[in-house]
């Protein structure tokens, strides 16, 4: 295959991939990074810094040099494109053949195609999903099973919302002057470079979620990398939209300036409740006990410090005219028909008191959950796409209440949420490591977020012994034994043992400052993993 001497394609060609890795493409892909490559290394390297301050006992406010932003009135972001007026229900899915067709048919009015937690970073993943995005837009997917089951796209299908990879994490089957590419940009590259156009000829437009963002400076970079994308790609400047996650504690503090320096591309913000959750645990894992979390399970939206974050960014978007979309139902529907009415009382509660409190619209992980979402945000909306007029000048949130932990309504950890955490932990890393990035575990679906929140609580609660409920304490001993135990359970009903094993390895090994993407991406991972696979 040709390329540009510059860019070394490292990873195996399949059936087609040079559709999407033309010469054109690859050669925008190195203009990208020529551009911004450098400015994002700088801005991993403040992360890098701040981390430090944090882990040293600093705390978190609300910036003064940029009060001006905050306090004045007058500006608005672009808003929604066309197909995004109306987002009430979102779902969620990596950009698999099958999944593609069934969250475009599922009744949903967006789908997020998620290159990002519920994709497993493989080569076939990543380069497979661009080409069934255009296969999509084209309506050139007709695929059907062994049993007769055919697949296609219906005549109302969900508006496509592309999740690229955070600003941290590189792409090592592509090297450009000899270094990994930057995942971000080549996500968000070929994906404008072959669909851009031509979902704008559909009546669409190339629509993106940003995830993991930490700063307003991080969303002043994708704003320049969308600038001058849509200039040498002979796009309208504003054509591009971006919705943001509030996926990190320090993002909570900057709601404002994010959309701000995204003004004339912003479409909304996202409360990404669980990536949150472990941002919270992993920025202030230095600073204590009094920052130690109880079990997943009870870390509902309800809890104070949570309803903070949630009441701020529904009143920072409606102020500014963007959607506030919100968090993740992982719920899955159950065979037993009294498992199943649980799982949907609880994901009714969520959307109602989501709808309620301002919410545009809400994400679920499964189209099952398409109906009970969208009946809970019809009897608020009724025929109005959204309720952005609703500005909620009642909320008044300061750093305390964001950070507000010890105002926790939960109780200690318990036995069970420690198992838990073990055994969600490694039944994701085995299915990711095979090359799943959602997975069903226990009649949720987890994906990166899940299961690094129970990565982190495990680190956390050994490493200041915690007490759980009945007295025991969360001891190393305790949590390795646990490991082990869990690891028999997954070979005797099958899994690979060499996957298990390095799961294992994984979840025992890195730290808590490691991000699991990263650590997956890097090149020990690499070197290990082709070792797993020859093994297997």
């Amino acid at each position: 295959m040709s390329q540009p001497s510059r860019i070394e394609v490292l990873g195996e060609h399949e059936d087609r991939f040079d559709e999407i890795l033309t010469p054109e493409a690859l050669a925008f892909l190195a203009r990208l990074h020529d551009r911004f490559a450098g400015r994002r290394a700088e801005l991993l390297a403040e992360r890098e810094r701040r981390t430090a301050v944090l882990s040293a006992g600093g705390s978190l406010d609300f910036l003064p040099e940029t009060r001006a932003v905050r306090e004045d009135p007058s500006w608005r972001v672009a808003g929604a494109g066309p197909g995004l007026h109306d987002r009430r229900v979102e779902i969620t899915g990596p950009p698999e053949r099958r999944m593609t067709v069934n969250a475009l048919n599922s009744g949903a009015k967006v789908w997020l195609a998620d290159f990002e937690d519920a994709t497993s970073p493989t080569w076939h993943n990543l380069v497979s999903g661009q080409l069934n995005l255009v296969d999509a837009i084209e309506r050139r997917i007709d695929d059907s099973t062994p049993e007769g089951r055919r697949y296609r796209i219906g005549d109302a299908p969900a508006t496509i919302v592309v999740r690229p990879r955070g600003w941290h994490l590189d792409e090592q089957h592509l090297a450009i002057d000899g270094r990994p590419a930057v995942g971000a940009l080549v996500d968000f590259g070929l994906y404008l470079f072959h669909c851009g156009r031509r979902q704008i000829a559909a009546g669409s437009g190339p629509y993106f979620y940003l995830p993991k963002l930490e700063n307003h400076r991080e969303a002043r970079l994708w704003n320049e990398v969308f600038t001058f994308a849509q200039y040498e790609l002979g796009i309208p400047h504003g054509t591009i939209r971006a919705t943001v996650l509030i996926e990190t504690i320090t993002a909570a503090f900057e709601m404002d300036e994010i959309l701000y320096e995204l003004r004339e591309h912003a479409a909304g913000l996202n409360a990404g409740r669980w990536d949150y959750l472990f941002s919270l645990i992993k920025s202030f894992a230095q600073h204590g006990p009094r920052f130690v979390l109880p079990d997943r399970a009870t870390l509902t939206m309800t809890q104070p410090f949570m309803r903070a974050y949630t009441d701020l960014l529904v009143r920072t978007c409606h102020r500014r005219g963007a959607h506030a979309i919100g968090g993740m139902a992982a719920a899955i529907p159950q065979r037993d028909p009294a498992a199943n009415e649980v799982a949907l009382t609880r994901v009714r509660a969520d959307k109602e008191r989501e709808a309620g409190d301002g919410f545009d619209g809400s994400w679920v992980a499964h189209p099952g959950l398409v109906d009970t979402c969208r009946t809970a945000f019809d009897a608020v909306l009724g025929e109005r796409p959204n309720q952005l007029d609703r500005t909620r000048e009642d909320v008044e949130v300061t750093a305390a209440d964001l950070l507000g932990v010890q105002r926790l309504t939960a109780g200690l950890p318990t036995e069970q949420g420690l198992r838990s955490n073990v055994a969600i932990a490694l039944r994701y890393l085995t299915a990711w490591l095979g090359g799943s990035g959602a997975v069903a575990v226990f009649g949720l679906m987890e994906d990166v977020a899940t299961a690094e929140i129970a990565r982190c609580q495990l680190w956390q609660w050994q490493h200041h012994c915690t007490r759980l409920t009945g007295g025991s304490l969360a001891t190393p001993d305790l949590v390795h034994r646990l490991i082990d135990r869990e690891r028999t359970v997954l070979l005797a009903e099958g899994s690979d043992p060499a996957l298990v094993d390095h799961a294992v390895r994984i979840l025992t090994e890195t730290s808590l400052g490691e991000d699991l993407p990263a650590f997956l991406t890097t090149e020990a991972y690499a070197r290990h993993l082709v070792r797993v696979r020859t093994t297997a």
